[in-house]
């Protein structure tokens, strides 16, 4: 189910989209901003797939850049070398480590937007603190949530080597999760195809 609501100013419209898929739990939700071009295109966008490791924002990110002709971007090949060493030895970032790390991601949305080019970024932004920095109050930015429940990441976690992210960090990103009040919710249960698709039909792109 798919509708228009209020508009405000030239660019910015909210829409309230539900799409339930055939598997057990399978969903797309949200209360969300899109930045419409004069033709009503969209243009300029940056989508921000966000969600704890093991959430699938490499794979679906990928899968969404090839769909639509997108570059994908890994938050994490912006990281200071000091981030970089702390993770992969297992230890949480505090947020002095990511601050300067979330306005580095910041001024590369801006550049992406800047460009007029639509850009797909995978990054955790586990914090609402974190997406206002990267979001910066722009329309063009849209966050995606890839939600899933701790059991079923740590499932696939187990099959799975992150240069950066051990397995033994789950605990903690569940810990550091804000869920978002206002990004586009997906369901990670189906495929990355299955995924990459419903957010596209979501966004209209």
């Amino acid at each position: 189910m798919q509708g228009s609501g209020l508009s405000r100013g030239l660019a910015l419209s909210w829409r309230f989209v539900v799409l339930v898929g055939s598997g057990t739990g399978s969903y797309v939700w949200g209360l969300f901003n899109m930045d419409d071009g004069k033709d009503g295109s969209l243009r300029h966008m940056v989508i921000i797939l966000m969600g704890v490791t093991g959430s699938g924002k490499t794979t679906v990110g990928e899968q969404l850049a090839a769909d639509l002709g997108w570059t994908y971007r890994d938050a994490d090949d912006f990281h200071p070398e000091a981030n970089v060493q702390k993770m992969a030895q297992g230890t949480p970032l505090t947020d002095e480590d990511r601050w300067p790390w979330l306005e580095i991601l910041a001024l590369e949305i801006g550049q992406w937007l800047n460009a007029d080019q639509g850009a797909i970024l995978g990054c955790s932004a586990l914090k609402q603190s974190y997406r206002d920095v990267l979001i910066g109050g722009r329309n063009g930015v849209q966050m995606v949530y890839l939600s899933g429940s701790k059991e079923l990441i740590a499932q696939r976690l187990e099959t799975r080597v992150h240069r950066y992210m051990p397995a033994s960090l789950l605990d903690s990103q569940f810990e550091t999760l804000e869920e978002p009040r206002d990004a586009l919710r997906v369901d990670i249960a189906p495929t990355p195809m299955v995924i990459a698709a419903s957010i596209r039909m979501a966004l209209g792109l």
